[in-house]
């Protein structure tokens, strides 16, 4: 019996994106699997449904991904549900046992969700713990959704800013280049620094990682050397800095800030809530008519007073600055994000998928590395150390570490995310030599998440 990938409609208020395109309908096609897509599941990415038809993949009515209205008889333990957000605690009750999902789990701020595909017998992968490997390159949501999202933060930042980027001299006067900041030199940081370099601003950065500067420089940034040392962590991430150090680095970054018509943030690392990279203080020193834009805000934000899809104005000397908060921001530019992220997923599935036939090889590390829940316990080791944590006594070990069921299985993971640290301006996704690297690309343009 054939595999099933389906392919719902995502449900989450302003999220537009889709987890599979006529393209990445192909691939599958091409592996054996039968392809079954919600009708209006591309609506958001301006693909219709007909495309979807000519690429041979089966349009099915709304709800068909969870097992209702589908048109095939696959058993649940042969089908794989694709999915761009984390799964709603009823859109998993919803699905059989054995049955694979593939897309953004976010473990560690839905706990709730880890815990009912746990108790559901559901087979979940988590494409935002790939392994860091360069096999997982085609593979890694969080660079190709960091892309864009690196993009978009300018844009947006340039919307409210209402002023030219580049200098221009002319006989009625020059007008001077903006000066844009961007704290933090991962994939989406990157991104942002050569956008705002092509539209002409005066681009400076900084980032703990010790490649940063380099990184920071190939794409025409000035890198801001804050004479701190580095503090890389595994996979191409900065590691969280020492109480001291993460003071010392605001009060090195002030200056800058105050002197920046533009401040971008990108911060953020998995499993824990966002660093705080610049203060209301901080804030309050800029000059009218600034402009911050903050990536980080749904995990906590990097910016004091950010706040996940607001846009609102703080008083300071002389007038307001503006500050915004992301929040979906990859979704504004859903038909590029959904190019990239069904790619990543059915290129996915391909590790998943031999001659059309479903065969989870846990023998491969992305395979492996990746899954989160598996017959019936947590089996990835840091999600189930976290959700032992967050449940505390009464929670119940399976084997080999891996997270049986408990009680409190629904409480937050924030509390084993750890404290608020500052973590150097990094964190959304691997660095742009990562992304794209000798190894092979990701995706287009310069740079190949995070979050």
């Amino acid at each position: 019996m054939p595999v099933v990938v389906r392919v719902r409609a995502e449900r989450s208020p302003g999220e537009r994106r889709v987890a599979a395109t006529p393209d990445s309908v192909r691939k599958l096609v091409a592996l054996g699997a039968r392809v079954e897509i919600e009708s209006g599941a591309g609506t958001g990415a301006m693909i219709p449904d007909a495309a979807y038809r000519d690429a041979g993949a089966i349009v099915t009515p709304p709800g068909s991904a969870f097992g209702k209205g589908g048109t095939s008889d696959s058993a649940p333990s042969n089908s794989i549900l694709f999915h761009v957000r984390p799964l709603t605690l009823d859109e998993i009750e919803e699905l059989a046992p054995g049955t694979v999902t593939v897309g953004v789990l976010d473990p560690f701020q839905h706990a709730d969700a880890v815990a009912a595909a746990q108790s559901a017998g559901v087979t979940a992968f988590a494409l935002d713990l790939l392994p860091r490997i360069s096999r997982a390159q085609s593979m890694d949501v969080l660079s190709s959704q960091a892309l864009i999202a690196g993009y978009r933060l300018v844009t947006l930042a340039a919307d409210a800013h209402g002023r030219m980027f580049g200098m221009s001299m002319t006989a009625a006067g020059t007008l001077a280049p903006t000066k844009v900041l961007v704290l933090g030199a991962g994939v989406a940081g990157l991104q942002a620094i050569a956008t705002a370099k092509r539209l002409g601003a005066v681009v400076s950065a900084n980032d703990v990682r010790a490649a940063s500067a380099d990184e920071v420089r190939s794409v025409g940034g000035t890198f801001i050397d804050l004479d701190l040392g580095t503090a890389d962590a595994a996979g191409g991430y900065a590691k969280e800095l020492a109480d001291d150090r993460a003071r010392r680095q605001q009060e090195l970054l002030a200056p800058h800030i105050a002197a920046s018509d533009i401040v971008i943030t990108t911060a953020a690392v998995p499993g824990r809530a966002a660093p705080r990279l610049v203060t209301a203080g901080m804030v309050a020193a800029m000059k009218p008519g600034s402009v911050l834009v903050d990536l980080a805000a749904e995990s906590g934000g990097n910016i004091e007073g950010s706040v996940a899809g607001e846009r609102h104005t703080v008083e300071v000397a002389g007038g307001t600055v503006t500050l915004i908060g992301a929040r979906d921001i990859a979704s504004d530019l859903s038909p590029d994000a959904s190019k990239l992220f069904a790619m990543n997923c059915a290129n996915f599935a391909a590790l998943l998928i031999r001659e059309g036939e479903l065969v989870l090889d846990f023998e491969d590390e992305l395979v492996a590395g990746s899954v989160v829940t598996r017959d019936g316990v947590v089996v990835n080791e840091r999600v189930g150390a976290a959700l032992r944590q967050a449940q505390g006594p009464e929670g119940t070990q399976g084997p080999d570490g891996a997270q049986g069921p408990g009680d409190g299985e629904g409480a937050a993971l924030r509390q084993a995310q750890g404290p608020r640290g500052a973590l150097g301006p990094e964190g959304e996704g691997a660095a742009l030599r990562q992304a794209q690297g000798p190894v092979g690309a990701q995706g287009p343009a310069v740079n190949g998440v995070r979050a």
